[in-house]
């Protein structure tokens, strides 16, 4: 019966938290200890020894605070949106060729499940599962998922507007 030798050993730990200090990245730490990088993850993780950021951020970030020590550091640029969201907004909110709709939303119309076809609002009314539970079912164009009056309510750009450039 073979004798399996633990992969941690104490030498193995002393190396790895070495070489962690000195910025090694876990592929560099795991060829010298000789052991698989996601073994050193994990033990870095059960040992609860993190990085912030990465080697090569730190290390410019030491480069720029030794050559910037009196000036202020610039603030940080927002996130950029993708393109695609930015163009899929834009197509919601964009300028629209009609007026906006205004006003209380029609309830006429409301059905159940087995009602609601593909040109139907789905906007819910009331709790699932409850008794008098039903979808709004006004007019819904283009391949929207809301009548006008339900859009205004689920998508706002104001809201949207003020997330994004706080």
């Amino acid at each position: 019966m073979p004798v399996l030798s633990p992969t941690w050993t104490n030498e193995r730990i002393e190396l790895l938290k070495q070489h962690f200090e000195a910025g090694l990245s876990c592929r560099e730490i795991a060829a010298d200890i000789g052991v698989s990088r996601n073994a050193v993850i994990g033990k870095l993780s059960r040992l609860n020894l993190t990085r912030g950021r990465s080697v090569d951020e730190r290390r410019l970030q030491d480069r720029n605070q030794d050559r910037n020590q009196n000036r202020p550091s610039a603030p940080r640029a927002p996130k950029a949106v993708p393109r695609l969201q930015f163009e899929m907004l834009a197509t919601i909110y964009g300028e629209a060729d009609g007026p906006v709709a205004t006003g209380p939303i029609d309830e006429a119309n409301r059905c159940s499940l087995m009602e609601l076809g593909e040109n139907r609002c789905r906007w819910p009314i009331s709790t699932p599962g409850a008794e008098d539970f039903c979808f709004c079912g006004n007019a819904a164009h283009d391949g929207q998922s809301y009548c006008a009056g339900h859009s205004r309510l689920a998508y706002r750009p104001n809201s949207r507007g003020r997330v994004m450039r706080g």
